[in-house]
């Protein structure tokens, strides 16, 4: 990808002219943005920057008249001229998908789980290309080749379940590109994604506005993305445009307090080195994880090896860092190292050989041993209050401690993350994600555990959360001597928590090394492609 400057028609395609976004809600109306103003010319790509809750997503669903009824847009969205905002509802179904279209973040909340790829592609050629049958069929194949799906004479009859999520964001860009629109509206198209396929989905992108001569407005929260990717950059902050300006120019020389802080915003530093008389905490002797795949004809059965014979090594205050993109088996070792799936080979932790163990003999060693997860909106309980999930290892592990010596432990460790221990009456979706995160963290060290496995604990996080995580995760680490797994497809937090990095792929371990040596000099070219598609300044 180039950072060059294109020269861009004189004349905007989209104008965004003092634009506001009330919500009517039931405490009161709140305004989600408040007199923004942009534009955007044909072929030009436009990033609208910031963290959650900024306000960037609603200026996009705005721009599509796709808000809910108890929002209410002010001000004028001007496309080619024509103000969006007084379009009918007729004239507004012939523009989305037409001239304007959006991909999400999530293809599989937009893709319907029920009909074939190539339906759902055709019906975008029935409406706006006013294509049918087989002439929609070919079409389909074609934009399906075009995204880069192998095989799609196959593939078109496939359903969404059936494709990688990089074939899935493939399958919704074919979709958008069905009305050859004049705007690509990209909505944080890459977040979920691993550092290698989001590297090839804006290259697909960039390839496409080339060919196309679309205009983009690319929606994101990855500073890094947009250095790489954007023409133009917007910053928004709790609603408001706060800086704008060419992305050389504003990286160079932000102006901006807010802008100065998200650019700053990246794992920073790495980890005090470990002592190597410090003793070996977990230790992990050709593991194996296979699965039974039962197929539906002559009862016959596949088995897939998740983790083919890995071993590793961990001293205590020691964290290893395991990367590698989704289907390395990383997320399976690091559960099968704490038996929360069945595995073959040796597992010890301190002087216990838990391979040996069943589940019941394991329940006492369950709270020296810990696990945070990737989502704590899906790991946390939406029927229980906050200081109800944190005590609830306690209840099972130290069922001999009162309700208040309970609420004590349960009080410090909030405190231990930072958070008012007033707040633990509440439920979890009343917290941001950051906060969130800090309570599954919380139930984790209550239990006062000597192993943390971290899987993917700062991905759903804003980049400048993640860094208050990392530090936190730091700083408890130096506090109690904790050991720490860390599982991760982000390869700049992994770099700023790690002692030991392992590289995953297939199932097997490709490349282990300490953290800087690794970053610095990686010796496969697998390793090499994880790096430069991460675009860490230190890969050419």
């Amino acid at each position: 990808m180039t950072e060059t400057p294109r020269q861009h028609s004189a004349t905007p395609l989209l104008e965004v002219d003092e634009l506001s976004v009330d919500f009517d809600l039931p405490h009161g109306q709140v305004t989600a943005v408040k007199n923004i103003s942009f534009t955007l010319s044909p072929g030009e790509t436009l990033a609208l920057v910031g963290e959650s809750g900024s306000g960037k997503s609603v200026t996009s669903t705005a721009t599509m008249r796709l808000l809910p009824e108890l929002a209410k847009a002010h001000g004028a969205i001007r496309f080619k001229g024509e103000d969006i905002l007084q379009a009918t509802p007729k004239r507004m179904r012939r523009i989305r998908g037409g001239n304007i279209a959006m991909i999400f973040q999530e293809p599989m909340t937009s893709l319907n789980p029920l009909h074939r790829i190539g339906y759902q592609i055709g019906e975008v050629l029935h409406r706006h290309k006013a294509l049918k049958g087989r002439a929609a069929r070919t079409r389909a194949m074609e934009l399906l080749a075009q995204v880069g799906i192998p095989e799609p004479e196959r593939r078109i009859d496939s359903f969404p379940h059936e494709l990688s999520g990089g074939q899935r964001q493939r399958v919704m860009i074919a979709m958008a590109l069905a009305g050859e629109p004049e705007l690509l509206i990209a909505d944080e198209p890459t977040t979920a994604l691993d550092v290698t396929v989001q590297a090839q989905i804006l290259e697909l992108l960039k390839e496409l506005q080339q060919r196309y001569g679309m205009a983009i407005l690319f929606i994101t929260h990855d500073l890094t993305i947009v250095r790489h990717f954007a023409d133009r950059v917007c910053v928004m902050r709790r609603g408001e445009l706060v800086e704008q300006g060419r992305t050389q120019a504003l990286f160079a020389n932000p102006q901006h307090p807010y802008t100065r802080m998200l650019i700053d915003a990246e794992p920073h530093g790495c980890k005090d080195p470990v002592d190597e008389t410090q003793p070996v905490l977990l230790q992990a002797k050709e593991v194996r994880v296979r699965f039974t795949i039962k197929k539906r004809w002559l009862g016959k059965s596949d088995v897939f090896d998740a983790v083919r014979g890995i071993d590793l090594s961990i001293r205590r205050g020691q964290t290893v860092g395991i990367v590698g993109e989704s289907g390395s088996g990383k997320s399976t070792l690091g559960r099968a190292l704490l038996r929360l799936l069945d595995s073959e080979g040796e597992i010890r932790f301190a002087d216990t050989r838990l391979d040996d163990l069943d589940k019941s003999a394991m329940r006492p060693i369950r709270s020296r041993l810990q696990v945070v997860f990737q989502d704590p909106f899906g790991s946390l309980s939406p029927r229980m209050t906050v200081g109800e999930i944190i005590g609830e290892g306690l209840k099972v592990h130290a069922p001999h401690l009162s309700r208040a010596e309970r609420d004590a432990q349960v009080t410090s460790a909030l405190q231990e993350v930072s958070l008012d221990p007033a707040m633990r009456n509440r439920y979890p979706h009343e917290f941001s994600g950051g906060q969130r995160q800090r309570i599954a963290i919380a139930r984790a060290l209550v239990l006062k555990p000597e192993f943390l496995l971290l899987d993917e604990p700062t991905s759903a996080l804003d980049r400048s959360v993640q860094v208050t995580v990392i530090d936190l995760l730091r700083d408890l680490q130096k506090k109690h001597g904790l050991t720490y797994l860390f599982i991760s497809h982000d390869l700049a937090v992994v770099r700023a928590l790690s002692d030991t990095v392992l590289v995953m792929k297939d199932g097997v371990v490709v490349e282990r090394g300490d953290a800087e040596g690794l970053f610095a000099n990686p010796q496969t070219d697998y390793t090499k492609r994880l790096l430069a598609a991460a675009m860490l300044e230190n890969v050419a």
